[in-house]
């Protein structure tokens, strides 16, 4: 059979930001729009004339829906789609799929149309965790108030009976409730997080991490092994170096601990990021640090509310450590977000630099 020509007007879908792919009723790519090569990472070149399932393999729902559409001559969405991309790259995609006739009754081409919404989703994960740090700052900051003034109150009413005593032996008693008052404060404090206005300036992103690292190393006790993969051509950030410190220094602190007991390793690496989103800004370049361990990974039960305050994986831990780094980062316009699996946990810094794209 001669093959059909691809009907004109599909230059017309090179200015859309949907990927369009145009298949023949072989289901063979005759084109692809600008956002589509874009999508799939690749040159019209390679594209056409290539099988769908070829050009995308794994997508057999896909595939399943083009063959549908030219059968039953009708539209189908898919929703969700596992877009590979590579051997490792792959994003999520919606999908529809829709007959186009030409000069005989049954469809001669099918058009599919795929919308990158990984990177919708992603934004919405961030205004998440944005509002989830929001909110848990706002009910910790008012239950430390409240706690603050009762724990006033304990600490010096038993160094008045302290004083009363006549046998000082039993002052031992009045201590330990000035000792564990003091120890709640102390914890109220850390839930309050630093205050006092931000002395921001041009920073060293590696100067910071090898402070950090160093530190770490000094106090840490184990075999695990810190890495260091740093990209040494990163330009400065501008953001208040104290902060910066405590925060890095909670999350290598975490993923050595995540490692304790194992021949482990923890890495640490910075790389540049184009075109990132934070909260509702989109950022022309941010830094990227990770902190990377071999552990166990965080528990799946946890995963959601592992920023909010007092929320711990083990049974030791404050609960802390992560709220009180995603409200410092958050301070210098930064995120933090995370990925875990058995053997691979990731979490990750993102730091604006210089203008909004």
């Amino acid at each position: 059979m001669q093959p059909i020509e691809p009907p004109a007007g599909f230059d017309l879908l090179e200015a859309l930001a949907t990927a369009v792919l145009l298949l023949d009723d072989d289901l063979r790519i005759l084109r692809a729009n600008a956002s589509a090569l874009a999508l799939l990472e690749t040159s019209e070149g390679r594209l056409r004339q290539v099988p769908l399932g070829h050009a995308l393999p794994g997508a057999d729902e896909l595939v399943d829906a083009a063959r549908r559409t030219l059968l039953e001559g009708r539209s189908f969405t898919e929703r969700g789609l596992d877009l590979r991309l590579g051997k490792l790259s792959t994003t999520l995609v919606d999908c529809s799929v829709t007959p186009l006739w030409r000069e005989r009754p049954e469809p001669a081409f099918v058009v599919v149309e795929m919308t990158n919404v990984e990177r919708r989703q992603r934004i919405q994960h961030e205004g998440n965790l944005l509002m989830q740090n929001h909110v848990s700052s706002a009910l910790l900051r008012g239950l430390a108030h409240e706690i603050k003034n009762p724990l006033g109150g304990i600490r010096g009413a038993a160094q008045l009976l302290e004083r009363e005593l006549e046998d000082q032996r039993q002052a031992e008693y009045t201590q330990i409730i000035i000792g564990e008052a003091d120890r709640l404060r102390t914890l109220v404090d850390r839930m309050l997080g630093p205050r006092g206005s931000s002395n921001k300036q041009q920073l060293n992103i590696h100067d910071v991490l090898e402070h950090v690292r160093m530190v770490v190393e000094a106090e840490r006790v184990g075999d695990a092994v810190i890495e260091r993969d740093y990209d040494p051509s990163l330009p400065e950030v501008y953001a208040d170096r104290d902060q910066l410190v405590q925060a890095f220094m909670n999350l290598l602190r975490n993923a050595l601990q995540a490692v304790e007991g194992n021949l482990g390793t923890v890495t640490l690496r910075t790389r540049i990021q184009r075109k990132f989103t934070i909260g509702s800004t989109l950022h022309r370049l941010v830094v990227r640090v990770q902190v990377i361990d071999s552990g166990p990974g965080v528990d799946p039960e946890l995963g959601a509310s592992i920023f909010f305050p007092l929320v711990s994986g083990r049974a030791e831990g404050s609960g802390l450590g992560l709220p009180i780094a995603q409200s410092l980062i958050q301070r210098q316009g930064g995120l933090i977000g995370f990925e875990s699996e058995p053997g691979h946990t990731e979490f990750s810094v993102w730091l604006p630099l210089g203008e909004e794209a």
